[in-house]
């Protein structure tokens, strides 16, 4: 790969966010200005220079103020527990300086009450509902300085789990699922996917079962999960190995895209991660399955890929099996990164995008973006971390570490 390349991509990305960045209104991590800092931060380690990080000190300085005057939205995408979650990871990772103890513990009882309404009418998803909460308070838990702190986020992260286990609906064999509702249509069915699905309780119960205080109670919920999911594994000589939903008269959809938010890809992924929590051979053999399905979809017509942002384009894809190569060592995993970092490269066509670069919409147009998981920021953390020589744990905000 072309490091010269990549690198004036990552110049013309950063270009494109210090003229851009003002038109973000949201806060959160995955689509709002402190995910947009992230790029500023670990691109300033990068360099090995102060210029990117104050500007990332600028950008969050921002969001606290949009938040002292009154922003209210308190999601993990693209609100106040994703703000909340860039700023413990940024001390965690030794990129800033800052009191997280003092500054978030503030906005706990806010958060808190946030995650209970939505589990109160079983809102469970990611992005939008109550796992995203949930992450943020795992990350608190793990970070806090404070015992009498360590212990309101276990027991918030208790309650978590006590909420997931009376949402939960057994199946015909004993596994586990979970309804969801289309926000729009309103639609119920069991979504599979990792951004709005079971997939992603799979992600948070994988996270909570490596700690001991949690895994009694997270582990057999997790192989239900984990035995749902697979039911409803295709052949393996089917273009998408998982649909992205099954309806709840039992009917499934068609073909999923490859990418982080819904398919094989993200199940794939957490399958391994649970695998290991759960140290279960078979199902890790079953997981490596997948992926490398997964890793044969390169062409336009077995991808459907159009973009190249993280959600459901190359560099998400990239991300996703460079994780995996560094877990597993499996040659075709580093190949199929390889593939997708150029594809990514490849796809910054646009004269009028950002850094070249536009967001495909089902809805049959191109936008620009900046944020993390549909704009350059998110791009731009993938090249970093393609390019690096430290280990970087951005994406653990994404579940792909």
């Amino acid at each position: 790969m072309n490091k010269k390349k990549l690198e004036e991509k990552l110049r013309e990305i950063d270009n494109s966010i210090k003229q851009h960045f003002r038109q973000e209104e949201n806060t959160g991590v995955l689509v709002g200005l402190s995910g947009v800092s992230l790029f500023q931060f670990y691109y300033s380690k990068y360099l090995d220079v102060n210029s990117n990080a104050n500007f990332g000190v600028e950008i969050l300085s921002n969001v606290i103020e949009k938040i002292n005057q009154g922003y209210g939205y308190p999601t993990f995408c693209d609100g106040i527990s994703g703000a909340g979650w860039v700023l413990d990871h940024l001390e965690q990772a030794d990129l800033m300086e800052i009191e997280t103890d003092d500054l978030l513990s503030q906005l706990d009882d806010y958060l808190h009450t946030a995650m209970v309404s939505d589990m109160n009418v079983g809102n469970y998803d990611f992005l939008h509902g109550a796992i995203g909460y949930a992450l943020y308070f795992l990350n608190r838990y793990r970070n806090t300085k404070s015992a009498k702190l360590k212990n309101r986020y276990k027991s918030y992260l208790f309650e978590f789990i006590s909420f997931l286990d009376e949402l939960s609906e057994k199946d015909k064999d004993g596994n586990l699922k979970w309804i969801s509702v289309h926000p729009r249509s309103q639609e119920k069915s069991y979504n599979l996917g990792l951004s709005h699905g079971i997939a992603g309780i799979i992600g948070v119960l994988v996270k909570l079962s490596r700690y001991n205080e949690f895994k009694p109670v997270t582990e057999t919920m997790l192989k239900g999960a984990v035995g749902y999911v697979l039911g409803f594994k295709k052949e393996n000589n089917s273009l998408s190995l998982f649909p992205n939903r099954v309806l709840t008269n039992g009917e499934t959809g068609g073909n999923s895209r490859l990418g982080w938010c819904y398919g094989e890809l993200g199940i794939g992924l957490q399958l391994y991660y649970a695998s290991k929590v759960l140290n279960d051979e078979k199902l890790r053999k079953e997981s490596l399955s997948i992926l490398k399905h997964a890793a044969g979809r390169t062409s336009p017509d077995t991808s459907l890929v159009k973009d190249a942002i993280v959600c459901h384009g190359s560099y998400g894809i990239a991300q996703i099996f460079s994780r995996i190569y560094k877990e597993t060592k499996i040659p075709i995993f580093k190949d199929t990164m390889e593939f997708w970092i150029q594809d990514g490269i490849n796809k910054a066509i646009h004269e009028d995008g950002y850094a070249g670069y536009k967001q495909w919409r089902d809805v049959n147009e191109w936008i620009v973006g900046i944020s993390l998981l549909e704009g350059i920021s998110g791009m731009g953390l993938v090249i970093i971390d393609y390019l690096a020589d430290f280990e970087t744990s951005w994406d653990e905000c994404l579940m792909i570490s």
